[in-house]
């Protein structure tokens, strides 16, 4: 092992001292508002507060998928979210998701309107909602449910276990990346088994485990996410890369990547109209 600090926890952990890292600047041991912030609505049936993280593109691509099947009622206003600067802390957005994560969907169509966060609960949300991108036979339905609930619990080994110690972390220590290098491998290997057989996650239907799934690991083997792909060799999964490619190449999918980039560079901050995004 190349670590050679050890640490001895206290018999009661405090925050005493800031942690450091990337994020370090939006993490705290309690939940709530830190201000007053109210926000902003537009004039669409459902708005959306988010940022172009994985969890984020979710929502944009499935509200973008909906519209492409002529679902009228899932335009959307699209606002974003600073989490580098605290935006998810603001008194509206708790109000909202009390979790204060990214993303938060308000439909206004109801009354009164509804709340949704967790990502998964705003794609089933409006699956539901439009009758698109989930299966209504009890088979076809829990195997697209299994695999919606797979990536909910498996992303986070992704995300904040492997990308945070191998690309975020102050520093880097070899227990942590090779514990969760080896857990995100054999994610890649369940679902590299799974496409071995299959088009899509749960059968032949491009739904919402799919859109689920390929901001996180779709993105992973494309376009390298964390500059990680070199060193977990994601090339060899080679039936998640023909599905991640053939993902990317959607439409909606490619303007759905776009909403709520925090670079303007990248996209577009926020989206009000479908002209947006011509």
């Amino acid at each position: 092992m190349a670590d050679t600090i050890t640490y001895t926890p206290p018999k009661v952990w405090k925050w005493e001292k800031e942690s450091g890292g990337t994020w370090n600047s939006i993490n705290r041991p309690v939940a709530g508002a830190t201000h007053d912030k109210d926000l902003p609505r537009g004039e669409h049936p459902l708005q959306l507060y988010s940022l172009g993280t994985p969890n984020g593109v979710k929502v944009t691509i499935m509200l973008e998928e909906l519209l492409a099947l002529g679902h009228s009622g899932a335009e959307y206003d699209a606002y974003l979210i600073k989490i580098g600067d605290g935006d998810q802390f603001g008194s509206g957005f708790v109000g909202i998701n009390p979790n204060s994560k990214i993303p938060a969907l308000l439909d206004v169509g109801t009354s009164p309107p509804t709340r949704v966060f967790e990502s998964g609960a705003i794609l089933m949300y409006l699956a539901e909602k439009f009758g698109a991108f989930v299966p209504t036979e009890p088979s076809a339905r829990a195997e697209c449910l299994s695999w919606l609930f797979w990536q909910m619990g498996s992303a986070p080994y992704l995300g904040g276990g492997f990308g945070h110690f191998f690309a975020y972390a102050p520093e880097k220590y070899e227990y942590p990346i090779d514990r969760y290098a080896m857990e995100v491998k054999r994610q890649l290997d369940v679902l590299d088994r799974n496409l071995a057989e299959r088009p899509y996650l749960s059968g032949d239907d491009y739904n919402i485990a799919d859109i689920a799934t390929y901001p996180w690991y779709g993105n992973l083997v494309l376009n390298n996410s964390y500059q990680a792909g070199e060193f977990l060799d994601v090339g060899t999964y080679k039936h998640v890369v023909r599905w991640a490619k053939e993902i990317e190449a959607r439409p909606a999918v490619k303007r759905g990547r776009r909403v709520n980039k925090s670079n303007p560079e990248d996209g577009i901050p926020e989206r009000h109209d479908a002209s947006d995004l011509d």
